[in-house]
């Protein structure tokens, strides 16, 4: 029963320790995109991509037919590679919450394992 309690122990400690990495990570990324999209702040980046959006989906309707046609204007092709690095950035900041989420929650799991394994340790001391 010991050696379980100990195995527990290191399974909560290791769970704290890759819990406090994904946090520390997840700031370094979210900092990293910051940086990317300068001078855009990050508050701003959901505004920024909708208006992007409507405006690249506007100018899609009305030149159908030179899209189809593979001629799109260059103002069409600006709007597209703006789309989609906007949404590449608000995906990493996505994934970068996920992973600060993912960090507090590990921490959380690991903190309650050092603590069951405490009281495992403490019933089999108790019992000899």
């Amino acid at each position: 029963m010991k050696a379980l309690a100990i195995i527990v122990l290191i399974l909560g400690l290791a769970s704290v320790a890759m819990g406090i990495i994904f946090v520390l990570n997840s700031g370094t990324a979210r900092d990293e995109v910051a940086t990317s999209i300068a001078p855009l702040p990050l508050e701003n980046l959901d505004a920024q991509y909708d208006q992007v959006k409507s405006s690249q989906m506007q100018l899609a309707q009305a030149e159908g037919a030179a899209i189809q046609q593979g001629n799109p204007s260059s103002t069409y092709v600006w709007l597209t590679l703006q789309r989609t690095s906007l949404g590449l950035a608000r995906s990493s900041v996505g994934i970068a919450d996920l992973t600060m989420i993912m960090g507090y929650l590990n921490i959380v799991i690991g903190i309650g394992l050092v603590i069951v394994s405490l009281g495992m340790m403490r019933k089999v001391s108790s019992s000899d």
